[in-house]
């Protein structure tokens, strides 16, 4: 493992110690291998002046909330040492007391809860401590000799923990088993399948011990031929795959009570992983650390060919674990899994947003490197389902129970949405996502991979004329999300105004081909996946000019309304299957590529009007904007309209002709 430390950049925090602490800790976050979202935590000690202008001694240590890659000062909580000292010599302290008791202590009381860690990190006699969760130190730990392999590595220069639960019960033992302890001859402590802890009185010494320790436990991997080398390709999903795929997302979005997102994993050593032949064992065994176990359950559901039967499965087994370790004052969490493994194919990752299911693969990606080092170390070797439910259903995590809000209603789904790269179809895509959709968004201009800059919008180069291009975005969206709820038929052009003798055959077909019959080859594709969907729903963008035409726009009013008469069909079609089909004709939306302001100034002045008159010639004398239509695409996707199929709604202000 190398220093990441770079002296010219770290001169910017040199001279307040809080800043020199924010540092340290960003270089520790940059490594994944020691630290993923939201894991490990640091500290520093160091006195400031309390309102009556006495110096008081402080540690600032990592707040809930915050990740060490990208933490400010504000992310530590100043909290005050006697206290924490004080509190280290109880013979027992609930955690719940105790972080109540350390918020007390804070001299900031709007400031972020400090970490359940910080009575250990007071106990520690250094003004810089920092604590990781390294994977190749706990990868040595979760084997059956491991702890003589850490003792073997690092002789008397580390003290070694035990394994016990985080929070009071760890300080309390460090406390106990440090007593007699010559602290200037440590570098560090190892704690049994938790994770490794370094200090000394400067940020520097302290991160590169941390990169020393590590490192030791690294080259041991090595030496002991623990690399990991794939014997597996890449794969890809057959079309088979990708309803299996969207068919158990379904069944675990229903274990779970929303919809989920699920990222698959089908690189080298993924394929590798899951080709195991004991990788059902050795991947049910329990999680790397089991503060893991709070985002990845304790094991993964085992991906079989009848998605619905192995979800009920795993959600019986979690019954049972759950009535196994119980005390009968428990509330017992959802049964769903959170990650799978697909054998043959890869891993799966399931979350209720694409953020959290990417934190997810990365756990998992990361899980399944160590367990595969530890079998070449004599076996992978996890903590006892005991103590990883006792992690799980720790009070403090029960406490957050209570605190949980309400989901955004869309909140996990995903969506299709044609013509995305501008207009009204950019704004369904960042409407849906503020609705917490994952959206597979189309276009034909290219800009659409890079206009939105959001892990939640897949963004693909696709002509909605071609039906190959059409099978193979759906395919990278199913494979990206896991499946498909809300499709949102947007894409079209607005034919320049020809009448009818005077146009040519090419604008005709033009406009029949990107207005009407590419909508019909994209729900055809998007059909089998829509089945498999939660609580699926489809939106058709019509017109106007459907309900009341103009002169010379045949080849758009014409296309606009096979386009609305074929969603008509599929809201017949499709009931069956519990798709709802809806169709929406906005009218006057000005703020969209067509509307130049040279137009709008024309047809402004062909009315005798000003250009704001013109935009609010319509009954209820208001704006239309393409937000105001995505706005009731989000509602017609959603519960509002659970009840409702082939309904058509206007969207212009109120127009006497459509009226």
């Amino acid at each position: 493992m190398k220093s990441l430390w770079d002296e010219k950049e770290a001169k910017n925090y040199i001279g307040d110690p809080v800043q020199e602490r924010v540092y340290s800790s960003r270089v520790l976050g940059r490594d994944p291998d020691l630290v993923l979202h939201g894991g490990g935590n640091t500290s520093v000690k160091a006195s400031a002046k309390n309102l009556f202008g006495e110096e008081e001694e402080l540690l600032f240590v990592k707040g809930s909330g915050w990740d060490l890659i990208s933490i400010e000062a504000a992310g530590f909580p100043g909290v005050k040492l006697d206290l924490l000292n004080r509190l280290a010599e109880l013979d027992e302290l609930s955690d719940t007391n105790m972080v109540k008791a350390q918020k007390s202590a804070m001299i900031d009381p709007s400031a972020p809860t400090p970490s359940v860690e910080a009575i250990l990190h007071a106990l520690i006699p250094y003004k810089y401590v920092d604590h990781t969760h390294a994977d190749a130190v706990i990868t040595i730990t979760n084997t059956a000799k491991g702890l003589e392999r850490i003792k073997e590595i690092y002789g008397d220069t580390v003290l070694i923990i035990p394994y016990v639960m985080p929070g009071f019960i760890l300080a309390q033992t460090v406390r106990d088993l440090s007593k007699n302890i010559d602290w200037s001859k440590l570098k560090g402590m190892i704690l049994m399948n938790h994770g490794v802890f370094s200090f000394a009185d400067d940020a520097r010494t302290s991160y590169e011990y941390m990169i020393e320790l590590v490192s030791k436990a690294e080259d041991y991997l090595q030496h002991q031929g623990a690399e990991i080398i794939n014997k597996q390709q890449a794969t890809t999903y057959s079309e088979k795959d990708l309803l299996s795929l969207a068919k158990l997302r379904q069944v675990v979005s229903a274990q779970m009570g929303n919809a989920m997102v699920v990222r698959s994993n089908i690189d080298a050593a993924a394929c590798s992983f899951a080709s195991l032949d004991n990788v059902e064992s050795i991947a049910t065994r329990g999680p790397l650390t089991p503060d893991h176990v709070i985002r990845t359950k304790r094991i993964p559901l085992i991906m079989g060919d009848d998605p619905l039967k192995i979800s009920e499965k795993y959600q019986k087994d979690y019954e049972d674990y759950f009535n196994r370790n119980t005390d009968g004052a428990l509330t017992c969490l959802d049964t769903a899994p959170r990650w799978a493994v697909w054998p043959d194919k890869g891993t799966l990752a399931f979350g209720r947003s694409v953020k959290e299911a990417d934190i997810i693969a990365d756990i998992t990606e990361h899980t399944i490197k160590a367990i595969q080092q530890a079998e070449r170390l004599g076996g992978w070797q996890a903590l006892s389902e005991k103590d990883i439910f006792d992690v799980e259903y720790w009070e403090l995590e029960q406490a957050k129970l209570k605190k949980t809000g309400s989901a955004l209603e869309l909140q996990g789904k995903v969506a299709l949405v044609s013509g995305a790269a501008s207009g009204i179809g950019k704004a369904c895509v960042k409407a849906l996502c503020n609705q917490g959709v994952a959206v597979i968004a189309l276009d034909i201009d290219s800009n659409i991979t890079s206009v939105f800059n959001n892990k939640n919008v897949l963004g693909l180069v696709c002509d909605v004329t071609d039906e190959a291009q059409i099978k193979n975005a759906i395919t990278q969206g199913v494979q990206a999300f896991g499946g498909l709820d809300i499709l949102v038929n947007n894409a079209g052009i607005f034919p320049a105004s020809l009448k009818i003798e005077t146009m040519s055959q090419d604008v005709w077909n033009k406009s029949i081909a990107i207005n009407l019959t590419a909508h019909e080859l994209i729900l055809k594709h998007c059909i089998p996946f829509l089945r498999l969907g939660i609580e699926p729903a489809v939106i058709f963008m019509a017109s106007k000019n459907v309900l009341a035409p103009g002169p010379g726009a045949s080849a758009y009013s014409v296309a606009k309304a096979g386009f609305t008469q074929l969603a008509r069909v599929a809201a017949m079609e499709l009931a069956g299957d519990k798709i709802r089909v809806n169709i929406l004709h906005p009218d006057a939306v000005f703020d969209t590529a067509i509307w130049t302001d040279e137009v709008l100034q024309k047809r402004a002045d062909s009315y005798g009007m000003t250009i704001q008159e013109y935009k609010t010639k319509n009954l209820l004398k208001t704006e239309i904007t393409s937000y105001d239509v995505a706005n009731l695409v989000c509602a017609m996707a959603g519960p509002l309209f659970s009840k409702t199929t082939g309904a058509q709604v206007p969207i212009d202000g109120g127009n006497d002709r459509v009226i």
